[in-house]
């Protein structure tokens, strides 16, 4: 997956923006000004952070070398995913997707019917 296939992906989620609070260099999708995703789409090797339920991100991490503990957040509920190729895109496009949905499913009832959710 490339870094414009990443953000892409990311965007096409419903209600999903860019932001970059944390300077120019790292993007961070939201939804409802909650983070879902976040990556520096320039660096190499291309990596991407992503909210996970706490027993699949254990799992994905051990099935998975390009898997780690979310770095700089709570390694409980985020990982960092390398984008090496050694994890097919489609499953990369599941973890967004995951990761986007437990975040939508935090939001009010109000929030979700307005994004179609």
């Amino acid at each position: 997956m490339t870094s414009d296939e990443l953000r892409r992906c990311c965007l096409d989620k419903p209600g999903a923006i860019e932001d970059f609070p944390f300077g120019d260099q790292v993007s961070v999708f939201k939804v409802v000004g909650k983070m879902f995703a976040l990556s520096d789409l320039d660096g190499s090797p291309l990596e991407v952070s992503l909210k996970c339920d706490p027993d699949l991100a254990e799992a994905l991490r051990t099935q998975h070398s390009a898997v780690r503990a979310g770095y700089h957040l709570n390694k409980r509920h985020w990982n960092t995913v390398t984008l090496d190729r050694s994890i097919d895109d489609n499953e990369i496009k599941d973890m967004i997707q995951d990761s986007f949905d437990l975040v939508a499913a935090k939001l009010t009832r109000a929030q979700r019917k307005n994004l179609g959710l």
